[in-house]
């Protein structure tokens, strides 16, 4: 396989700003490098809240390529 796609939902913070989760994140990259892919487009897009204290949701679509 040349390209990988994935996506991971980040959760923001109930108060302050930011994504309370970015290990996540990291760990998708991660792994993804583990495997001989380099990160090659990342895009985001909100995809709404869960209503009072859930937060609001970051979707993060990423693009693997193979270096190999």
């Amino acid at each position: 396989m040349r390209y990988v796609v994935v996506q991971v939902i980040l959760k923001e913070k109930m108060w302050g700003t930011g994504s309370g989760n970015l290990t996540e994140l990291e760990k998708a990259i991660n792994d993804q490098a583990a495997k001989g892919y380099r990160l090659h487009t990342i895009t985001t897009a909100s995809s709404g809240s869960k209503g009072i204290g859930g937060g609001d949701r970051i979707q993060a679509t990423m693009v693997f390529e193979s270096l190999g």
